[in-house]
């Protein structure tokens, strides 16, 4: 069996069908996702005809002003370590301190302070977020709150394309936020330890104009940029172009990477009523997959004797992985009244590619030579997603409401089909490589299937009394998976359906102090057959969850502690009876507290601080070896923090120091990977129109292990790395 070789394990939001040209039932899909705009877009041509002074009007008669709209306007000032806002807890900016239930944030300025080069990097400061690593293969992965949850990235509040086979590019993102636990009433299928939602950079009304260059340890190049041009009076019509090209190896031999991304968008001026950005993206990367090592000879002894850190236990003759991605959509909100806002966004999405990896399997008794397994890949996907919704604000009933109902849609195809081959093992103390594969004829896998999505949600959160805040919400939602396994020749549909629901409030004793409590639901379909031909009912995830936010005055200062006690239930485990089969029979258990901090003091200091214990458990599997064991990779206690001084005599100068701490944590059943240490440190000037940094990661050059694959690989962490920037202003 491949390491990991899929992005997803069992979810058929994931396996979509083989692409062909657009067949007419997604042309009207595509017609109908278009209509609301084209009909917003003439309405507000009118308004902003009528809008038009007359002569009378010019001669004192003054017109009625609407307050413009800017989408993410209130989050776009938001900066600093200590941020007051979210929007993804109601798809809408709400005060952090008044939502129930726990929202993180990553703000521009943490990520350019830590030189974060990826989203694994941008979350190791959030509680309850594990970024494991799985060896450097290539993607994004994550945990939150001992669950895996590397499906549930979200790009503006729409899921991304279902392969997620190119790595997310954190230069093109302002922010981060993560919204933890069960979040299935606002986004429907995701998987219940929460979800990452990135908010893209988008055209501002004032000029920003910027270029930079990076160099660091391993051959790391990066030239990127970013350029923002208002191209009318108001500012409202601007074009803002993010690009980014990089290049570095890494410290395992022969493993490299290479990524091109560009990613235009464009603000139009449609009146004060309207807002309106249109966007693409596009990028390439090819990477040689980085695989990880056998546990014996690292975290195991091997009678042979200790193994390189840095080998590599595939075939660089076997070939990379290339993949290309691209996107285009809009966000569109327009503004109906001064308390009701109707709002669409829209995103089509490509990857295309083929992925070649040479993976491990058991090592042989001898524990010198290792068994290993070859996977040519040819992906192909498409994703159309689309997410409508109306944003109203009202009063009733001596309450405050703000209510946002929506209808989001999504439909795609995939292709992953796969060749699975036959190389020889390899030895870990003389190795050779170059060893030639051998490949069937015909294809192992090939599954080509079609994903069609509906859900209808209603969240309202509702002001009452003094100080009280309820968030409450509903789901309805519909799937429809079609699979033809062209080896088998068999087609099967799944059809699936669930209602979720949520409810939180919020009580603000005193300004600035809230308690709350809540509790969410989640449910995420998976693909697969029993033993006796019935298709599997979807994963479900039910969340409580307590705690206390604090806000200063004036914002400089933030905290949240929280505790919870989240369950996922139907888990896939294996068929006592029918060998080779699952029943969903299994069931696991996370519990924990959490607490975080920021702050941006007037002083020069800038922090933000975060602590998890984590206590989960397999509390129901037919495999009793592992009931009552914790999950995979999931440490029971992380501490993490992150501080920069600006230095009062030179303000030019800012210093960065942080770590984090990861206790002992279960790699795969066989073996553990020990508790570690890890420094990090930075130091910034700032000159009239540049600023250079430079950066030092793992300062202290700690030999640790941040991940497992599974029985057969462990992954070791990246050493100590040195990486230096300049960015021109201009």
């Amino acid at each position: 069996m491949p390491s990991l070789p899929l992005r997803s394990a069992h979810a058929p939001r994931f396996s979509l069908s083989a692409r062909s040209s657009l067949p007419s039932a997604r042309k009207a899909h595509l017609f109908f996702a278009l209509t609301p705009l084209a009909l917003c877009l003439a309405q507000a041509a009118m308004a902003q005809q009528a809008a038009t002074p007359s002569s009378g009007e010019a001669a004192g008669t003054a017109a009625p002003q609407l307050q413009e709209v800017r989408i993410n306007a209130s989050t776009e000032k938001d900066m600093g370590f200590a941020p007051v806002e979210a929007q993804t807890a109601g798809k809408a900016p709400m005060r952090r301190l008044e939502t129930p239930q726990s929202v993180s944030v990553v703000t521009r300025e943490q990520m350019e302070s830590r030189q974060i080069v990826n989203v694994q990097q941008a979350l190791q400061t959030v509680a309850g977020v594990s970024p494991v690593n799985f060896g450097r293969r290539g993607f994004d992965d994550i945990n939150i709150r001992g669950f895996r949850s590397s499906e549930s990235i979200l790009v503006d509040g729409l899921v991304q394309s279902p392969g997620m086979w190119a790595k997310m590019q954190p230069y093109g993102y302002e922010r981060f936020e993560v919204l933890k636990g069960s979040a299935s009433v606002l986004y429907g299928q995701v998987q219940p330890g929460g979800i990452v939602n990135a908010v893209s950079k988008r055209p501002k009304k004032e000029a920003l104009n910027e270029a930079g260059i990076e160099v660091g340890s391993f051959g790391q190049r990066t030239l990127q940029a970013d350029v923002n041009r208002p191209l009318s009076e108001s500012g409202k019509t601007a074009l803002r172009i993010n690009a980014q090209v990089s290049e570095s190896d890494d410290p395992t031999q022969f493993v490299y990477r290479k990524d091109r991304w560009f990613a235009p968008s464009l603000s139009i001026d449609l009146g004060a009523q309207t807002d309106l950005v249109l966007f693409a993206t596009y990028g390439r990367s090819e990477w040689l997959r980085q695989q990880g090592i056998t546990p014996y000879g690292t975290v195991l002894p091997n009678r042979n004797g200790t193994l390189s850190r840095t080998m590599f236990t595939g075939d660089p003759a076997f070939g990379p992985y290339n993949v290309e991605t691209t996107s285009l959509g809009y966000a569109l909100e327009h503004q109906l009244s001064d308390a009701m806002t109707f709002r669409q966004n829209l995103r089509y999405e490509t990857e295309k590619g083929t992925g070649n990896f040479v993976s491990n399997l058991a090592l042989q008794a001898n524990q010198r030579l290792q068994n290993r397994q070859a996977s040519r890949q040819t992906m192909d996907y498409d994703l159309l997603a689309t997410d409508t919704s109306l944003l109203t604000r009202f009063e009733a009933l001596g309450a405050r409401h703000q209510l946002v109902t929506g209808l989001d849609v999504r439909s795609g195809h995939s292709l992953l089909a796969s060749r699975t081959c036959r190389i020889g093992a390899l030895d870990l103390f003389a190795p050779v490589y170059g060893m030639q594969a051998v490949c069937p004829e015909a294809l192992t896998s090939d599954a080509p299937a079609k994903l069609t999505v509906a859900g209808l949600y209603a969240q309202d959160q509702i002001k009452f009394g003094e100080g009280w805040t309820a968030l409450v919400g509903l789901r309805r939602d519909w799937s429809t998976n079609d699979t033809h396994n062209r080896v088998a020749n068999t087609q099967t549909r799944q059809k699936d359906s669930a209602t979720t629901l949520s409810a939180g409030l919020v009580y603000e004793f005193k300004p600035g102090w809230a308690a709350y409590g809540s509790y969410g639901e989640s449910f995420l379909p998976v693909s697969g057959l029993t033993f006796g031909g019935s298709p599997f009912v979807p994963e479900t995830g039910k969340q409580w969850e307590a705690g206390v936010k604090y806000e200063s005055p004036g914002g400089q200062i933030t905290g949240a502690l929280a505790v919870f006690n989240l369950v996922r239930e139907n888990v896939n485990t294996a068929d006592p009876v029918n060998t080779g089969f699952s029943v969903q029979t299994g069931q696991q258990r996370a519990r924990g507290l959490e607490v975080e901090l920021g702050a941006d003091l007037k002083n020069g200091w800038k922090l933000t601080s975060a602590y998890t214990y984590t206590q989960t458990q397999v509390t129901r599997d037919n495999n009793a070896a592992i009931v009552g064991l914790p999950l995979l990779l999931t440490p029971r206690h992380t501490l993490t923090a992150w501080a920069t001084y600006k230095l009062p005599q030179y303000q030019r100068i800012t210093l960065g120091v942080g770590g984090r701490y990861v206790s002992e944590q279960i790699g795969s059943y066989p073996f553990t990977l020990p508790s570690y240490v890890v420094a990090d440190a930075s130091i910034s000037y700032a000159g009239d129109n540049y600023r250079v940094t430079a950066g030092v990661k793992n300062l202290f050059n700690k030999a640790y292990y941040d991940g497992a694959i599974n029985a057969n690989v462990v992954s070791p962490a990246l050493p100590r790395n040195f990486s230096i920037g300049l960015t021109y202003f201009f």
